[in-house]
């Protein structure tokens, strides 16, 4: 009998800069937990939490700032499973569920990776010819189909 997968709903924010659209440059940042791994900023719903909330408040709680305008957001959820180390560090879960939210940063916004539980220890904005050199992780296939779809949109 095979068990049923539970997954954490998430949200996932690609954020572009404020200099959105004449310049596309996406944020990554670099974990302060795991050697060398960049990704999006993103993080679990909450109880009572609609996915546009939850970003918001994920993205104070890791970048410092919620002051983002979205833009849009990938149509479907998209879910992975967590590799042995991360399973171990996330049980009960067994992966992730997630929205992508496409957004830019307002101008007046500014990022503070010191937060009261600081995952982040850098972040840079990058082209999308850099992107996927710096994503090595078992996210990197959910990235290029989302950044695929906002290609296809005409967003970047």
């Amino acid at each position: 009998m095979q068990v049923e997968k539970k997954y954490r709903l998430n949200v996932a924010a690609v954020v572009l800069s404020s200099t959105y659209p004449f310049e596309c440059k996406i944020m990554l940042a670099k974990r302060n937990d795991i050697d060398n791994i960049w990704q999006f900023p993103q993080g679990g719903i909450d109880a009572g939490e609609n996915p546009k909330t939850a970003l918001l408040r994920e993205l104070e709680e890791e970048i410092g700032t919620a002051e983002v305008e979205i833009i849009s957001e990938y149509p479907k959820w998209l879910q992975y499973d967590f590799p042995g180390k991360v399973s171990e560090k996330m049980y009960p879960y067994d992966g992730q569920r997630q929205k992508y939210f496409l957004v830019r940063l307002k101008a007046n916004a500014r990022i503070n990776l010191q937060t009261k539980e600081p995952e982040f220890e850098e972040y840079k904005f990058v082209d999308l010819k850099k992107l996927f050199a710096m994503i090595h992780h078992f996210k990197r296939p959910l990235y290029v189909k989302v950044i695929r779809y906002f290609q296809e949109k005409g967003f970047m």
